[in-house]
């Protein structure tokens, strides 16, 4: 990290300021995360309004002050996140473990073990990055699109703070899934994140939380073309300890379904992806713009946003 500080003042600034989060202790950082979290709507109140029409829209039946709880919560935890990677990326070996617990680790090695390429399926739920870092300290080598960071010294960053311990291939969504391929070929585990909203491009419209959602049909494309054993990969954040717990999950046996069509796969993942969120509702990433692309001759959802 020497040299990203002699990129630029504020490269220097940030690689410092993380570095001083690494030493000031968990329960400082805790009351940190805390203090942003309440300020967050306000600093970003576009991205308040997205995540209180998500919530709108994916949870009708909740009272508007159970609403407000969930977003509340939401934004609490998500800042903590942030706050938390100087621990991913600057902590030690230690430190990470301290923070970052891992379970069914035996499923992955399982299917190695049995020489089969593996899609780890990970939603957008809040613990992506420390799931991450905690299963590259077991050994784990794989690939993930990334959306590269407009700042170069964010960028290097970033990069070098997600392949610490070992080497990530971060192929560019510019790529996009031919990157990835590549990568596939060479039989390395991808850490695969389907539920974002890419356009109507390449994706089917099906139902996530009731409402019609693009979702894209490569995730089942590829898992069926390159005979991959999907492997649901979860983090969820203890809100009374504030660390997390990675889940590896048994690999899915209906996802990609034998002979189902696009509709059906993405209908399935969907349903899915929607019980693991619902183990904690508040930890998903609200603030995309989940519904933004929608099907003919309907209404956009954010028109305050």
């Amino acid at each position: 990290m020497r040299a990203l500080k002699a990129r630029s003042l504020s490269a220097r600034f940030f690689v410092m300021f993380f570095q001083l989060l690494v030493r000031i202790g968990h329960r400082p950082r805790q009351w940190l995360g805390k203090i942003l979290g309440s300020l967050a709507p306000r600093i970003a109140p576009r991205r308040s309004r997205i995540v209180e029409q998500n919530l709108a829209l994916c949870f009708p039946e909740l009272s508007p002050e159970a609403r407000k709880t969930l977003v509340h919560a939401h934004w609490r935890a998500l800042v903590q996140t942030f706050v938390d990677r100087a621990v991913l990326w600057f902590g030690s070996r230690q430190d990470i473990l301290d923070l970052v617990s891992l379970e069914g680790f035996e499923h992955i090695l399982n299917v190695r073990a049995r020489g089969q390429r593996i899609m780890l399926l990970a939603p957008h739920l809040i613990g992506l990055d420390a799931a991450a870092t905690r299963l590259s300290l077991e050994g784990y080598a794989g690939a993930t699109l990334y959306a590269p960071q407009s700042n170069p010294d964010m960028d290097a960053i970033v990069r070098l703070g997600r392949g610490r311990f070992e080497h990530i291939h971060l192929v560019s969504r510019k790529d996009g899934v031919r990157g990835l391929i590549r990568m596939i070929r060479q039989d390395l585990p991808i850490y695969y994140l389907p539920d974002m909203d890419l356009g109507a491009r390449g994706a089917v419209f099906v139902p996530f939380f009731g409402v019609p959602a693009a979702t894209q049909t490569a995730t089942a494309q590829l898992a069926r073309q390159f005979k991959m054993v999907v492997i649901p990969t979860l983090a969820y954040r203890d809100p009374q300890t504030g660390r997390y717990q990675v889940k590896i999950l048994p690999p899915l046996e209906d996802f990609p379904g034998e002979g189902a069509t696009p509709e059906e796969d993405a209908a399935c993942l969907n349903q899915h992806l929607q019980d693991w969120i619902e183990e904690a509702p508040e930890q998903y990433y609200w603030v995309h713009r989940r519904f933004k692309t929608r099907p003919p001759n309907e209404p956009p959802l954010y028109t305050n946003v």
